[in-house]
């Protein structure tokens, strides 16, 4: 397959007349945040893929299962082979349920890229315009609660960035770490699809 020349271009001038491909998802959603934050963090800094470039609104980075959650949380782990357990209990794993089926941008299912004139760049490359994409696709006059795509480290797996401005339709349930008891059946899996070897904690 040939790369894609260059960087993704920015939307076009006309992308709010254009028609939103929209998909509608019910949940539950999943998250594995810092423990230092509530579950539902709709972050500001700018700084991830589908922050707004300007810090008007806030957007909480999910996925539509556990899988999801974990490739785009631990990138650093999937590229070296290893996680450390003390990485797995700082972070906290969240159900996410949702109080009105969420309207989001589809870009992970047939023709929705194609449709606003995208490619597979806007989730796997330069984060600066897929901010620039993010603010389009917040400002469309049709309103979306957010962003649905392939996860970059896993596309069978789908992500979604919700919007600050569904935070009120969202409810977070705490499940603790991937390292408490109820939850070591699930990181064994997970250990076992991404090939890792877990670093356990020097007592």
């Amino acid at each position: 397959m040939t790369p894609l020349p260059g960087p993704l271009p920015s939307p076009p001038d006309d992308f709010a007349s254009r028609k939103l491909p929209l998909v509608e998802a019910k949940g539950p959603l999943f998250r594995l945040h810092a423990r230092r934050q509530d579950a539902l963090h709709f972050g500001r800094a700018a700084s991830w893929r589908f922050d707004d470039p300007d810090r008007r609104y806030g957007v909480c980075y999910t996925a539509t299962d556990i899988h999801g959650a974990f490739a785009e949380t631990f990138t650093k782990a999937l590229r070296a082979g290893l996680i450390a357990e003390a990485e797995l209990r700082s972070r906290g794993l969240a159900r996410i349920s949702c109080r009105r089926p969420l309207v989001l941008a589809d870009l992970a299912t047939s023709g929705g890229l194609a449709r606003i004139r995208a490619d597979a760049r806007l989730f796997a490359g330069d984060h600066a315009v897929a901010r620039r994409w993010s603010a389009a696709i917040h400002a469309h006059p049709a309103k979306p609660d957010g962003i649905l795509c392939p996860a970059r480290h896993d596309p069978a797996r789908t992500v979604c960035a919700v919007f600050e401005r569904a935070k009120g339709a969202l409810r977070a349930e705490e499940l603790g770490s991937l390292v408490d008891g109820a939850l070591l059946p699930t990181l064994s899996e997970l250990l076992v699809t991404y090939g890792l070897g877990l670093v356990p904690d020097v007592s």
